[in-house]
C-alpha cells in the first residue's frame, strides 16, 4: 500500500509537469521519514515528526534543508488525505485506520528571511576574485611545466570560473553550456563572436521546463578569457560531433561537482575563507555590476530574476562604492539647497 501511495503521488506530479529529479527527491525523503518513524502513513503521528525534524536539526542540517524535508512530507500527506483520490477510504478498510496531515503551522518550519543559505557563503571582492582566477591559473602552468596530460582540463576548469563569474551563471547554466549558445551583439561588435550568451537551462519553476535567457556580454576580458579556450584549446579535448562547452575526459560535458571541485582547489590554494561556493561567483557578478554603474533592472534581467528583491538579495556593495554613494547624495542635497536659495 505505501509503494502504491508513492506511485499515485509520482503520477500526480508528473501531470503537474514537475521535474523527474524533484519527484524523485520527494518521494526519497519520504522514504526516509517513514524509515524513522518506522510505521505507515495511515499510522503517522504529529510525534514522530517532530521527532524526525528535531534529529535534523541534531544533525546540523541547515534551516532551508530541514523546511524542505518538511514540506515533502506535508505535499505527500496532502495527496493522501485528498478524498477525491480514496486512500482514506481504502486504508481504513485494509489497517483500521487512514493518513491524517500530521504537518501543521504549529510544527513547521517557517520560512522567516529572504535568503536563506549559509552565511559564509558571500560576494568575493575583486581582489578575491583575482587571487581565486590567479590560482587558477597558476595550476594549469604547473601541471603544463611538469609536462603532464592533464594541463587541458585545467584550463578548462579555470575557463569554466571566469565565465561564472564573466555572466553571473548558476552552475547548472554554466554545464549546460556550449559553443553554439555564444553569438555576437550588434550593439556591441567590440565583444566580437562573444556578445551574448544564451542561457537555455534557467532555473525552472513551479513545473515549467528549464527558462531561456540572453545574457548580454559587459566586459572585454570575458571575451578574451573564453576565445582563448574556444580557439586554442576547446579543440583539442573536445568530442567528436559533441558542442559541449566543457568536455569531460569521459563524455560531452563535466558535471557540477566538477565545477564544485576546481572552485574549492582555487579558493583554497589563494586561501580563501571556507564556506565559499561557485555560486558566490555569480553574487559577485551582481555586486560588482552595481558597483560599476549598471541599471539595477539591467542586472536582475541579465541574471535571470523574477524580482528585484532577489536581486537585492545577491548585492553587497563595498564600503567604498556606498560611500561614493552617500557622498554623491549629499553633494547632490546641497546643490539643490543652494539653488533654491537655503542657507546649506
Amino acid at each position: 500500500m505505501f509503494e502504491a501511495l508513492l506511485d499515485g503521488w509520482r503520477t500526480q506530479q508528473l501531470s503537474r509537469n514537475l521535474a523527474f529529479g524533484t519527484i524523485n527527491n520527494g518521494a526519497r525523503i519520504v522514504r526516509r521519514f517513514q524509515e524513522h518513524a518506522g510505521s505507515f502513513p495511515w499510522d503517522w503521528t504529529p510525534t514522530e515528526f517532530e521527532n524526525w525534524a528535531a534529529s535534523l536539526r541534531a544533525a546540523k542540517r541547515a534551516h532551508s534543508t530541514v523546511r524542505s524535508y518538511e514540506v515533502s512530507v506535508r505535499l505527500f500527506l496532502a495527496y493522501v488525505c485528498d478524498p477525491a483520490y480514496g486512500w482514506d477510504r481504502a486504508c481504513l478498510e485494509r489497517f483500521g485506520s487512514h493518513p491524517i496531515q500530521i504537518c501543521t503551522d504549529e510544527n513547521l518550519a517557517v520560512h522567516a528571511t529572504e535568503y536563506e543559505g549559509h552565511p559564509a557563503r558571500r560576494p568575493l571582492s575583486r581582489v578575491e576574485c583575482q587571487a581565486l582566477f590567479d590560482a587558477a591559473d597558476d595550476r594549469v602552468d604547473a601541471v603544463r611545466a611538469n609536462s603532464r596530460k592533464g594541463w587541458m582540463p585545467a584550463f578548462r576548469d579555470a575557463t569554466m570560473l571566469k565565465v561564472t563569474y564573466g555572466w553571473g551563471l548558476r552552475r547548472q547554466e554554466v554545464v549546460m553550456l556550449e559553443v553554439s549558445d555564444f553569438g555576437p551583439n550588434p550593439h556591441a561588435p567590440e565583444f566580437g563572436a562573444f556578445g551574448v550568451c544564451q542561457v537555455r537551462f534557467g532555473k525552472a519553476t513551479n513545473g515549467s521546463s528549464p527558462r531561456h535567457r540572453g545574457v548580454l556580454t559587459t566586459s572585454e576580458w570575458s571575451v578574451d578569457v573564453l576565445s582563448e579556450w574556444v580557439d586554442d584549446v576547446w579543440p583539442q579535448i573536445r568530442l567528436p560531433g559533441e558542442g559541449g562547452l566543457w568536455p569531460s575526459e569521459r563524455g560531452p560535458r563535466v558535471s557540477k561537482d566538477r565545477l564544485n571541485a576546481a572552485f574549492a582547489t582555487a579558493a583554497r590554494t589563494a586561501g580563501l575563507p571556507a564556506g565559499l561556493s561557485p555560486h558566490c561567483l555569480r553574487h559577485s557578478h551582481v555586486t560588482h555590476a552595481i558597483e560599476d554603474g549598471y541599471d539595477a533592472l539591467f542586472v536582475q534581467q541579465q541574471v535571470g530574476h523574477s524580482h528585484s528583491s532577489t536581486t537585492a538579495i545577491y548585492t553587497s556593495v563595498s564600503s567604498d562604492y556606498r560611500t561614493r554613494m552617500l557622498r554623491a547624495s549629499l553633494d547632490k542635497s546641497i546643490e539643490n539647497t543652494r539653488d533654491k536659495g537655503g542657507n546649506g
